[in-house]
């Protein structure tokens, strides 16, 4: 059976017959790198997000095959469903015979079932009050989150179970870590929300299983695309409010809000949850950057379908994956960056560092010194700070307020960059991330990050250098 108003998914009818179109088309072209851009016109949610990588070449069996390995008795629903006049497919996880619901559907799915209980334990006479909101499971996308695990009946799983289910599933590591990255930003938004520690945040039983399917479907999803780089447009977050475990909310959601620090967004005044927590986390962990639609050679187009139909809105994410089309034959990407500038001559040497810090916590791309010899044979320092165009004024405001300086120079450069992405490694101390660099489809540096190697070095007491080499060392041996 398929939902309403669709029609059974047929690879054929999406030009595909097997796994290996999308690379073989690709191929084809000759492209050197891929990138994917997410239009987020109408947001962005797990299954959304599922939809369109179906649609823009991965095959079904593959998510599927997905779902099987997570053992959870879920499994998926794949269909042809018209948007607004888009064609697009829709993809429904099913736990049971119950399939995920927008999160206001559910609530008042529920809060219907809770008055026709409480009416038919009235017309049976009974003399107490029975509370069955405890008996009610979330059965959408978005896990609901609690600072304890679920007093009446204990299905709830926190981080370190749902690590433990991803881990066993046979997919790749790098997937895995994907994943878990995915998760643990969830994790990490709502424990910050409840000022609680992330390992206490429970996901509930039901909500656990279908964010794990979309998140773990997600991060596989991607890899069997072979992007190399995803970038985003600006989130249409919707508006209104919305209900959840912890009453009515404004929309964006907590959760949402949280997860979406320094990404550009807006509301097109639709009165409905546009980006899910789920969805806001896979852009915080997959996306590099923000930007308008970027230059590349389109070799195909994905829409993957939300569960409402929005008037005037087509509710659909779209997924356009191609090649850059830059200067130097798609070997690098090219960026416009803001350059800002400073000549200091009296400052302390003390508050140099402090500044450094500051521009950097604050956006910074990157910030330095050199050593210059100003006018009167003075000794000086040349402060350069390399940002986004949308960062120059905040950080042109810092270099006022930290230091001596009485003019800031401003000017926008041309730069190009190797494609860059993360992964994280588990090492016997803790996790690390690795900063992976590529050329033409191939990794050309790799190094571990210094502020996880650092920290880890400090807790443990164990030499900065011994932490960074078994980082690399294990990055190295899952065969890259």
């Amino acid at each position: 059976m398929t939902p309403s108003g669709s029609v059974p998914y047929d690879e054929n009818s999406v030009s595909f017959a097997d796994g290996a179109f999308l690379k073989n088309r690709l191929d084809r072209i000759d492209f050197s790198m891929r990138v994917a851009y997410l239009d987020c016109f109408s947001g962005i949610s797990g299954d959304m997000f599922l939809g369109a990588l179906v649609d823009a070449g991965v095959p079904p069996g593959v998510l599927e095959q997905t779902v099987a390995q997570l053992r959870l008795g879920a499994r998926l629903e794949i269909s042809r469903v018209m948007r607004n006049g888009i064609s697009a497919t829709k993809v429904d996880v099913y736990v049971g015979d119950e399939k995920d619901l927008p999160r206001e559907e559910y609530w008042a799915k529920a809060a219907a079932g809770a008055a026709s209980s409480q009416h038919s334990h009235d017309e049976h006479g009974h003399g107490h009050s029975h509370d069955h909101q405890h008996h009610e499971h979330k059965h959408s996308a978005e896990p609901e989150v609690s600072a304890a695990p679920h007093a009446a009946h204990g299905h709830a799983r926190g981080l370190s179970d749902i690590r433990e289910i991803i881990d066993k599933a046979e997919i790749s590591e790098k997937a895995k870590s994907i994943a878990i990255e995915i998760f643990e930003a969830l994790g990490v938004a709502e424990a910050r929300i409840h000022n609680i520690p992330i390992e206490k945040v429970h996901f509930h039983e039901v909500g656990a299983v279908d964010a794990m399917v979309d998140i773990v479907c997600a991060a596989v999803g991607v890899e069997a695309l072979g992007i190399d780089e995803i970038i985003c447009s600006p989130l249409n977050v919707g508006g209104g409010t919305v209900k959840c475990a912890h009453g009515t909310l404004p929309v964006p959601a907590p959760a949402t809000v949280a997860l979406l620090k320094d990404a550009p967004v807006y509301s097109s005044g639709v009165l409905a949850e546009l980006v899910t927590p789920t969805g806001a986390a896979i852009v915080k962990v997959l996306v590099r950057r923000f930007a308008a639609f970027p230059e590349m050679t389109i070799a195909k187009t994905g829409y993957g379908a939300g569960s409402r139909e929005i008037p005037g809105l087509p509710n659909v994410l779209r997924l356009t994956v191609g090649a850059p089309a830059t200067a130097v034959s798609a070997h690098v990407t090219g960026e416009r960056v803001t350059v800002l500038e400073a000549n200091l001559d009296d400052l302390n040497p003390q508050v140099f560092g402090y500044v450094l810090d500051r521009l950097l916590e604050e956006g910074a791309l990157d910030a330095f010194a050199v050593p210059i010899q100003m006018k009167k044979n003075r000794p000086g320092t040349l402060l350069t700070v390399l940002c986004n165009s949308d960062q120059a004024a905040k950080l042109t405001e810092i270099i006022f307020q930290e230091t001596t300086t009485l003019g800031v120079r401003r000017r926008e450069e041309a730069r190009q960059c190797l494609a860059r992405r993360w992964e994280n490694v588990r090492t016997q101390w803790g996790e690390v991330r690795i900063k992976i660099a590529s050329m033409n489809g191939s990794i050309t540096n790799y190094a571990p990050e210094y502020e996880d190697c650092r920290k880890i070095a400090a807790e443990h007491r164990v030499p900065l250098k011994t932490v960074m080499q078994e980082a690399a060392r294990i990055y190295l041996s899952l065969g890259h």
